[in-house]
């Protein structure tokens, strides 16, 4: 008579002559061959790791069914997600985006880089806000790109250290959804 051990490897053997049948189960629900290829041998490795849930009087296949099932939910899961991940992307990238997120900056930096310097205000305006190159801003200031590069590093360092006595928390949190005391005058 069998032992159960060698009733399991009985059934898993019949497990892989399905193969081509389980390999149109998954095709129908995802609709990729490489991908109900993947599927499927996930799903034998899920099936030999967690054989121990095979119960003598279960049938091997209707158990592989369920484990088939589970990772096709599993894969639009990840799937859903990571669309979701590559929308956000995108849309970071769009520059709609990059208007909304200028309206939600702090008032208060427009203010602090008036308040600096002429040398310091002049960079941050034509590097950071405008859209010159480090590169191109110092030749057109007759200077080296590497003094140009510490300039533009000093003036962030103001408006850092202005915005952290003006503004408070609020800066240390770069100034996104500003509520600092000079948002709301």
């Amino acid at each position: 008579m069998m032992d159960h051990v060698e009733a399991r490897e009985i059934s898993f053997e019949s497990l892989l002559a399905l193969r081509q049948r389980f390999l149109g189960f998954l095709r129908q629900r995802v609709g990729d061959e490489a991908t109900a290829e993947d599927i499927l041998q996930s799903a034998y490795l899920k099936a030999v790791a967690h054989q121990d849930a095979l119960e003598a009087e279960s049938s091997v296949v209707a158990w592989f069914y369920r484990i088939l099932r589970n990772a096709v939910i599993d894969h639009y899961r990840r799937t859903t997600t990571k669309n979701a991940a590559h929308e956000n992307y995108a849309k970071e990238l769009s520059p709609s985006y990059e208007l909304e997120l200028e309206a939600q900056i702090c008032s208060c930096v427009h203010e602090v880089i008036e308040e600096l310097k002429p040398a310091y205000r002049e960079v941050i305006q034509q590097i950071d806000l405008g859209d010159q190159t480090v590169e191109s801003f110092a030749r057109t200031h007759d200077t080296t790109q590497n003094n140009a590069s510490v300039r533009l590093h000093r003036a962030r360092k103001a408006i850092a250290k202005q915005l952290t006595s003006v503004c408070g928390a609020c800066a240390e949190h770069k100034c996104l959804d500003c509520s600092c005391r000079r948002a709301r005058v």
